[in-house]
């Protein structure tokens, strides 16, 4: 069953197309390098497309009905959109859920200190990472701080041309001879992922005079105070924007394509497709890097509740309803896929791997080993999904996470399929995935967007 390239084809028409998402896709990940920068990203998205916050339809009292379009947020850090259908919501939905944290840095609640006339910024890594790959290069500080009379500040330094940016430092290879012979877990710990932040003294201060002087500064330029990042959440990201990669511009480097990629293509598909027999929602997450756990996170009541408020407002509310609706829905579990890279083959299967251009990349399992901790979809499941993409015209593959006893991982897609409903992993093969840059095919997120639509359409 050898795939060919995506990109064997497309006419003109279809590589303007595949321009015009890329580059929205670029500007998607520019703007939103954090959950909370994707959130805002999405509702300006939703409501220029019609979508009403749920929220305000429950305190205006006003019924739900065939063709209104609602979304909902919690707590800033994860949305559900519904795009309701013809059909009664009981009989199910089609759902596209992805999550939109990434790995990254987080700033430690009491992080500030000074050593020999240089501040740092303690900090917690989130997330699966190479620690060592998050050294000696430029990063960037976003975030918000909340203050205890309610106000909340938000932080974007590293970004624009003008900015400072920040980094983590390492050892030079002259004095490196005993760091180098240590494995790569433990090259760099991640007690020593400390951003530094500043080297000039504050004059007329004796001690710790550099954090003084940075003190001095979050005050003046963001009007924060020390005691303040108890009260913050600041996420430690690369700087820089996404890039077209490769002399034909054929790929996009950039920082959080895991699992923005599929965010994005989910939220255009949602977006791009008007009136549905099905209702149909798109659901983007938090925490999943951390296993869903939290209030955001795919394993709390966020979507349930929300299911079940939008029933309310339809007249229809009922425990059993909430539940049939749940266990008759279809689920994409929208996440990325390990793209085989050739560099690194022996850890693949090449014929069970996602290989970039080919198109998107169902994963009807994942988990590890003997798929512990998997959702395995159902073949029947499988057998509506290839007839819709297949009278789509859409580029689709099959892959798994590496060799059987190699690797493994883990999606929101066992979470959601606990109410009874299909689910499988669908997304975009990645290369390079969780370092500080990742690389991903145009021709893959163009034919991820296009499946997208086509199940929004088409699973009945």
């Amino acid at each position: 069953m050898e795939k060919t390239s995506a990109w064997l084809k497309y006419d003109e028409k279809e590589l303007k197309n595949l321009e015009d998402l890329s580059l929205g896709y670029r500007q998607f990940l520019d703007r939103g390098k954090t959950e909370r920068e994707c959130v805002k990203e999405i509702i300006t998205a939703a409501e220029r497309k019609g979508y009403e916050n749920l929220e305000t339809i429950i305190a205006d009292k006003r019924k739900i009905k065939t063709g209104d379009k609602i979304y909902a947020v919690c707590m800033n850090k994860a949305v559900a959109m519904f795009n309701i259908g013809k059909n009664p919501l009981n009989e199910g939905m089609n759902i596209l859920g992805a999550h939109i944290d990434s790995p990254r840095l987080d700033i430690k609640q009491n992080p500030l200190y000074e050593d020999t006339d240089l501040a740092f910024l303690d900090t917690h890594y989130y997330g699966g990472i190479k620690k060592y790959q998050w050294v000696a290069l430029p990063l960037s500080i976003h975030g918000v701080v909340c203050k205890k009379d309610g106000r909340t500040v938000e932080i974007s330094i590293g970004e624009k041309e003008s900015d400072p940016v920040f980094c983590i430092t390492d050892l030079l290879p002259h004095l490196a001879q005993d760091q180098v012979k240590k494995p790569a877990a433990t090259f760099i710990a991640g007690d020593d992922l400390n951003l530094l932040i500043g080297n000039m003294p504050l004059k007329g201060k004796d001690k710790d005079a550099v954090v003084a002087n940075i003190l001095k500064l979050l005050e003046e330029n963001c009007g924060i105070s020390e005691e303040d990042f108890i009260s913050a959440e600041l996420e430690v990201v690369p700087a820089g924007t996404a890039r077209e990669c490769g002399l034909d511009r054929s790929l996009i480097m950039a920082y959080g394509q895991d699992d923005r990629v599929c965010a994005y293509t989910s939220l255009t598909a949602m977006l791009n497709v008007d009136k549905v027999t099905r209702t149909s929602c798109c659901l983007l997450v938090d925490k999943e890097e951390i296993g869903s756990v939290g209030a955001t996170g795919m394993q709390s009541r966020f979507f349930e509740n929300t299911v079940a408020e939008i029933f309310n407002c339809m007249g229809e509310y009922s425990e059993l309803m909430v539940r049939r609706c749940l266990a008759s829905s279809a689920m994409l579990s929208s996440d990325v896929s390990a793209g085989y890279d050739p560099g690194f083959a022996s850890v693949f299967e090449k014929k069970n791997a996602a290989i970039l251009t080919r198109g998107m990349v169902f994963n009807k399992f994942t988990g590890s080993r003997g798929k512990s901790g998997s959702n395995d979809a159902n073949a029947e499941y499988l057998g509506k999904l290839r007839d819709i993409l297949d009278k789509a015209g859409v580029s689709y593959q099959t892959a798994e996470m590496g060799k059987v006893d190699v690797g493994g991982g883990g999606t929101i897609a066992y979470i959601l399929a606990l109410y009874g409903m299909d689910v499988i992993d669908s997304g975009v093969g990645v290369l390079s995935m969780h370092a500080p840059w990742e690389v991903t095919s145009k021709a893959d997120i163009f034919e991820a967007e296009k499946g997208y639509e086509a199940f929004l359409k088409g699973m009945k």
